[in-house]
Formats: C-alpha cells, sequence, structure tokens
C-alpha cells in the first residue's frame, strides 16, 4: 500500500485519497497532488460542494448569529463579491448593514 503525503496545512498522517484529490479528516483540507511533490492550489467549497472563487457571490443558508454584537445575519442573506482566505472563517466579506466579516463556507451555497 503506498504511503500518502502529510497534510500540507496541519501536517496530519491521516490523509486519504478521494477520486484524484487527498483529503485531511482533521482539517478538512484538500488537494491535488503534483508530480513534484507539491501541493496544488486549494478549493473552497460551499455547504452544496459547489467550488467557490474570489468575487463569486453566495447566500447564506443558516441564520448566524455574530459573537460579542446582538446582530445577526438572517437566513437567505446574499453576499457579493467574496474574497477568499486561509483559516477556519474562509470567507472575507462586508454585509450591507452588518459590516466586514467572516464567514464559513460551510454556512454558505452559491447564488
Amino acid at each position: 500500500m503506498p504511503t500518502l503525503p502529510p497534510c500540507p496545512a496541519c501536517q496530519s498522517e491521516y490523509t486519504y485519497e478521494q477520486g484524484q484529490r487527498y483529503v485531511c479528516p482533521m482539517c478538512s483540507y484538500d488537494w491535488v497532488p503534483t508530480a513534484d511533490g507539491d501541493e496544488a492550489t486549494r478549493l473552497w467549497r460551499d455547504a452544496n460542494g459547489n467550488t467557490l472563487q474570489d468575487g463569486d457571490s453566495v447566500t447564506v443558508i443558516k441564520d448566524l448569529k455574530i459573537k460579542g454584537s446582538s446582530s445577526v445575519v438572517k437566513l437567505g442573506t446574499k453576499v457579493r463579491n467574496i474574497r477568499l482566505i486561509d483559516g477556519d472563517h474562509d470567507i472575507d466579506c462586508k454585509i450591507d448593514g452588518i459590516g466586514a466579516i467572516q464567514l464559513k463556507s460551510a454556512f454558505v451555497k452559491k447564488a
């Protein structure tokens, strides 16, 4: 059985193959292996599995409470011109009436 490379994001040894991609179950990082062993670009996916890109529009699929505030991002809120970043909250955006905020891609769907 061939040994799989460790996760480039968290260095976990528990990676597995999913089609032509490698996936880390510890941090949910997925990447495409290249011939020289380096990782390719990261893919960000929404709640339905669609690939997200910078500048996309997304819709929030559940009410999200904002920590340290009494504000709530309501279900169905449309967010335009997102920017993808590394980290736990991987979408950086501005929402009308709330301001700059970071969202998790698991709570949005591509519009």
